[in-house]
Parts: C-alpha cells; structure tokens; sequence
C-alpha cells in the first residue's frame, strides 16, 4: 500500500537550476480516477528538454509547478476501476506525450507532454491515465526502461517514422556526439544492419562509440568539414541515407554536405546552441533532401521499438555516473555540461 506522503520536485520557476527547481514533500494520489493508473516510479532519465524547461528556453507548452522530466519506469501499485490495460505488479514506461496514441501528432495531443504540461517523474509516485502508459521490455532493468521515453523514442522516429524512407539493412546513418538520442540511433541503426559514421570531441569517446558499433568515428574538433569527410567515406561518395541531427543550426550546413539525394535529416533539437548563419530551405532543394522535424512518437510507435528492443536484446547505455532523487540539481548541472555518456539516469528509492 502506497504512503500518504512522497517525495518530488517541481519547476517553480525559469532561469537557472538552482532557483528554479524546489525540492518538496507532497501527497501521494490516493483518489484515482477510474481510467488512471498510479505507478510506483524507480527510475527516471534526464532529456535536453527538460534542462531548457527550467532554464526558460523551451518551444512546446508547459505549466507553471510541473513535476520535471518525462522519462519514468516503475511498478503498479494500483489501477482504477476502469482499467484494462495494466494490473498491479506490472512494469511500466510513461508515454511522453500522453494523448500521442498512434499516427501523425496533432495541437492537441502535443499539449499532454510529461514533465511540461504533465506532472513528469521525478517523484516517487504517479497516476497516469493507462492509456499514456506501455509495458516496459522484459529484459530491462529500471534505469534502462526509464531512457526509452524520450531520447530513445525519438531516435526510432527518426529512423523509421517516415515509413518512405525508413532504414534499411546496408543504408549509412550519421549520428552527432554521444548524448541519448545520438547513442539509441547508433545502436538502432547496427541492428537493422546499417553502417554508422559518429561525430564526437574526444578519443575517449570515440573509443567508446566504437565498442557501440560506429564503423568511423570522426572528430568534429580537429575537422570541422566533417561533412564532406562523411561523404567521402560512404561507397561512391554518394554520401549518407540518414542524419541524425541533435546539434541543430550550428551543424545544418555539415549535415548537408554529409547527406545523399533523398536522403533525410532528422532535426531533433539544438543542443549546440542557435546562430544566424545557418542553412535555408532552399537548401534542401539543392542537396535534394529532405528535412524533417521530430517531437519524439506515439504510443504505437514505443511498443514498436520496445519489441524491438526484447528481440535484439538491446540494452540502452546508462552513464556510468548515477543520480537519487535528492541530487537532481547536480544531474542537471551534470547533463548540461555536456560530459555524460548516454543516459543520465535517476535512481529513485
């Protein structure tokens, strides 16, 4: 039986992590609607979008004293009367857009995001409605499962979303750096037999991209044409089918040099941050390629990747530094100084 009380974090402010985020004890949901599901949550994942919530920097809606973060896995405790989803026991994901069921996302169903408009999970308990929840991979354990939400449902949409022009086995896929989304597209894109050219700044991590699967790994602080380097090295230099573009305007122009006719960029966010001098549309016109935004996927789209994921036996990469539950101003910090490996994950007692 769940406690009355539990511990959370909410965004009570924008600015900076420190005055933004408030540390608290709330109650635990103990009325639960007849379609709602509360879920014990052991494991929670940090995204670039939950830092530029709090830092006042994020495009899509929100709310004033949200609970943070959108990527959660936990048990159920217990479900309401209408429920048929779920039963308690059951090991569950939260759906990162609650309303996103399946095919294209609309204005609606964009304004149910977790962690923006949704209380997310960085508490201990939540009731969710069952349908903005799926079973979590059998063969995952709970910090694994929580960093599919987010970062590795948006990397299965960039890579199989457009149905046209979803990966195929010997199609080239060039992912940028080492943060979730890049990591998930990489270990995605080698189980479907793909070749995988990543950018990163360090040996280190080039090492470590490497044991991932990465057939080149190129160094996009001693090349800084790495663009063109990308294309050089698919066969006949035609250049690549996918790019995966976390960095945004500061690396458009590269990733146009990298990608073949027909190809597509997947534009996922800015983590590089923004300048005026970037690309056009017209540039996709004389590359004949293809630029597609990507606000992670629906829930048909993670049960997807999730039997993918059984199947495979993937296990996404954790990095090796793991936060609690108290210490999620430092994990902010941590995430936001770009030095993580993967998933910074959340554990949650």
């Amino acid at each position: 039986m769940a406690p009355q009380t539990m511990k959370q974090w909410n965004v009570v402010k924008t600015g900076s992590f420190d005055e933004g985020l408030k540390f608290s004890e709330g109650p635990v949901p103990s009325k639960l609607q007849d379609n709602q599901v509360l879920v014990r949550i052991h494991g929670a994942s940090l995204n670039f979008r939950d830092l530029i919530i709090v830092l006042g920097k994020y495009p899509f809606p929100q709310r004033e004293n949200v609970v943070p973060a959108s990527d959660g896995a936990g048990v159920v405790e217990a479900v309401g009367q209408a429920v048929t989803r779920f039963k308690p026991g059951d090991k569950v994901l939260t759906l990162f857009n609650q309303g996103h069921l399946a095919g294209s996302l609309t204005p609606e169903t964009g304004a149910t995001g977790v962690g923006g408009t949704v209380d997310g999970t960085l508490r201990q308990y939540g009731a969710y409605d069952e349908q903005g929840l799926v079973h979590m991979p059998s063969n995952l354990n709970f910090l694994e499962g929580a960093t599919l939400a987010c970062a590795g449902l948006t990397a299965w949409n960039a890579l199989y979303g457009l149905s046209s022009a979803a990966i195929k086995p010997g199609d080239w896929v060039l992912t940028q750096g080492t943060g979730g989304v890049s990591v998930f597209a990489l270990q995605f894109a080698k189980a479907a037999g793909c070749k995988v050219i990543s950018t990163t700044s360090s040996q280190e991590k080039a090492d470590r991209l490497k044991k991932l699967g990465a057939d080149h790994v190129l160094n996009y602080k001693e090349d800084q044409n790495w663009g063109e380097t990308a294309k050089k090295l698919t066969p006949g230099g035609l250049g690549v089918n996918h790019v995966v573009e976390v960095a945004g305007p500061v690396t458009m122009k590269q990733s146009l040099k990298a990608i073949k006719i027909d190809g597509v960029i997947s534009i996922i966010g800015f983590v590089a941050g923004q300048t005026k001098d970037q690309p056009t549309f017209l540039d996709c016109l004389t590359n004949i390629a293809t630029a597609r935004g990507v606000l992670v996927g629906s829930r048909m789209q993670f049960e997807e990747m999730n039997r993918a994921v059984e199947a495979a036996d993937l296990h996404p990469v954790v990095d090796s530094k793991v936060f609690k539950l108290e210490d999620i101003k430092e994990a902010y910090k941590y995430q936001f100084e770009q030095g993580h490996f993967g998933k910074v994950c959340i554990q949650i007692d």
